[in-house]
């Protein structure tokens, strides 16, 4: 008797059945990956605090970050900024050792996710070479800060590890600690405002 396929994949709470190895627009939606990455905890959950820090609101502190960067940024680069950790809503997030140590594997889920989720909104499924690598500095600069000021690195660690911000990139910038509904609901809203221009910008 021929064994069963394995299940690979997950039923999502608005209804959709997301296969991880061959995902396809259409079993995506903003409220699964909202809802997802504002219970996924940034750093294993080892930052201080009431409130783990989820990959939501570090993907909203990215893409201030980005846009404070790239003032002149397309809207469309502004959400692949706010979009730039989705995979993670369904396969989680890891420190960057684990990564490494899993190999091409999971880098290959992580990019066929993000494909997929770029097409769902409208982004092209590979971005630009220079999009990706500002999207990544916002992105490492966001982890130097949350190095910091919740994840018990020294300043001298940090510096080693990350890129060193320049210090006016940062003014006013805070890490939230939230409870997850909020994060959510500001995640939604800050997708809603960045659909809403790219609408307006005909791009």
């Amino acid at each position: 008797m021929a064994k069963a396929a394995k299940r690979a994949w997950q039923r999502m709470l608005s209804g959709r059945r997301l296969d991880l190895l061959d995902p396809t627009p259409m079993d995506i939606e903003i409220a699964d990956i909202a809802h997802g990455l504002a219970f996924v905890a940034r750093w294993n959950g080892q930052t201080h605090g009431d409130w783990a820090y989820s990959v939501a609101e570090h993907s909203l502190l990215v893409e201030q970050i980005h846009a404070r960067a790239e003032p002149e940024a397309e809207p469309r680069w502004r959400l692949a900024a706010l979009l730039h950790d989705a995979p993670e809503y369904v396969i989680g997030d890891m420190i960057s050792p684990v990564k490494a140590a899993l190999g091409r594997e999971y880098g290959e889920m992580d990019s066929r996710l993000a494909a997929a989720i770029h097409r769902r909104f409208g982004l092209p499924a590979q971005l630009p070479a220079p999009v990706k690598r500002a999207i990544k500095r916002a992105d490492r600069i966001s982890a130097w800060l949350e190095a910091i000021q919740i994840a018990g690195f020294s300043r001298t660690e940090a510096d080693r590890l990350f890129p060193v911000p320049d210090p006016g990139l940062l003014q006013g910038l805070e890490i939230r600690l939230r409870p997850p509904r909020e994060t959510r609901a500001a995640y939604l809203a800050r997708f809603d405002e960045l659909l809403a221009e790219i609408d307006q910008s005909g791009h």
